[in-house]
């Protein structure tokens, strides 16, 4: 059933791409989207009263209890149909020297976040029909080696090629020289005798190498660089004002990150690589992508039902992956979409719950672990996570009882 759904899926985005203009304009394709663009997208349902302090409540609860850590230094934000629930901004972009407050327009490095956004680029250039997902790399990359591995496996993280952090190091690059996405190719091109690449689309092998080979075929199709092309189709439209790609000319507006003991993390030899990580931006900025992919101003509807599809079913588990997303796919039947990043003391969290219309954002850029504990906001809009014992909030649970229905009372309390 799952094969015939995902076929299914490719035909329609097939069909679609054969009616659609190669050359549309690209300021037709992309209307600019009003600074309100979270409220305008989350479509008709809105909270009343009554359930916007029920669920605000509830998460205050959980937010004061669970993360009430002074060592945290960033921003959190968790929204229900696009509407604000809660939103804490903390510490100080030099949380050492206790200089310059955390503000909504203050942009973190998302780590590794920042492949839903590449993988959101490369499924759009699939729409124009200016790419297909299940193309060779080769047919882009000239002079790659690997046989057998696609755009597609590059997204799922199913093409066998191990972490360019990792083998390069070993295998003797000079680490007084930066790394560009270019040398993440060539170094493949080069000495792909020597890494240890295992067969496409046997299993899933989570790889920076993947993304950073995908920012590079977004820029041999557009003819632009990544950051340029992000920036035309994606944070332009949704006015992510506060949002950027990383370059060597961002230095003095990006944020640093620091060691949880305050230290700073320095510049080296990997900070120069994107799609793979290297996108900044804010809380309220990742709102407005999260709503433009549920209205489908982003992508297509039988687009995003193959990027929350799971490719990676060899190992029993909730665990899988999409064209770009984590998810955790239950047996009740729900499915988690997430990411989460870390890189150098970035630590980044991305929660969004489809069938409740729910998003939770958290990010920092000191080492704060606990970031990633707020994929149990899940369980107070519905029967996601198991919880301990300890972690059951009396709210959390009134709240499951009354989701449904408002009593008499708050409906007269409503007019």
């Amino acid at each position: 059933m799952r094969n015939s759904i995902c076929l299914i899926s490719f035909f329609c985005l097939a069909y679609s791409c054969a009616h659609e203009n190669k050359n549309k304009d690209a300021s037709e394709s992309n209307p600019p989207v009003s600074d309100s663009v979270a409220a305008e997208l989350a479509g008709t349902l809105t909270l009343s009263p009554p359930e916007f302090r029920r669920y605000s409540g509830a998460v205050e609860n959980y937010m004061e209890a669970k993360f009430n850590n002074r060592r945290f230094n960033g921003s959190v934000l968790v929204a229900k149909n696009g509407q604000i629930l809660y939103e804490k901004y903390q510490g100080y972009t030099n949380p050492r020297a206790k200089k310059d407050s955390i503000t909504s327009s203050t942009p973190f490095h998302l780590a590794s976040v920042s492949k839903t956004i590449t993988a959101t680029a490369i499924l759009k250039l699939s729409e124009e029909c200016r790419l297909n997902i299940n193309d060779s790399v080769s047919k882009y990359l000239i002079g790659f080696p690997c046989v057998g591995v696609t755009i597609k496996t590059l997204l799922n993280h199913r093409s066998g090629l191990p972490n360019y952090v990792h083998y390069m190091e070993v295998l003797g690059w000079d680490k007084r020289k930066l790394i560009t996405n270019q040398d993440v190719l060539d170094f493949i091109i080069q000495r792909h005798n020597e890494i240890q690449i295992g067969p496409p689309d046997r299993h899933f092998s989570y790889s920076n190498t993947n993304y950073a080979l995908l920012a590079l075929i977004i820029e041999k199709v557009t003819g632009q660089s990544y950051g340029s092309f992000i920036k035309l189709k994606i944070f332009d439209p949704l006015e992510m004002k506060n949002s950027f790609v990383f370059t060597m000319s961002d230095s003095a507006r990006a944020l640093p990150s620091f060691f949880f003991s305050g230290r700073q993390y320095p510049f080296d030899f990997l900070d120069l690589v994107y799609g793979d990580k290297n996108v900044y931006s804010t809380v309220r900025d990742m709102l407005k992508f999260d709503q433009a992919l549920r209205s489908g101003k982003l992508l297509k509807p039988e687009t995003m039902q193959t990027a929350y599809s799971g490719y990676s079913f060899e190992k029993p588990g909730i665990n899988n992956y999409g064209l770009g997303w984590r998810m955790f796919i239950l047996k009740n039947g729900k499915k988690l979409i997430y990411h989460n990043g870390w890189w150098h003391g970035n630590r980044t969290a991305f929660y969004r719950l489809i069938d409740e219309k729910v998003t939770i954002i958290a990010l920092c850029n000191n080492d704060y672990k606990k970031v990633y504990m707020l994929k149990k906001l899940a369980n107070i809009f519905g029967d996601y996570l198991h919880r301990d014992k300890d972690d059951v909030d009396i709210e959390i649970v009134k709240i499951r009882r009354l989701n449904h229905y408002i009593s008499l009372n708050e409906i007269i309390e409503t007019r």
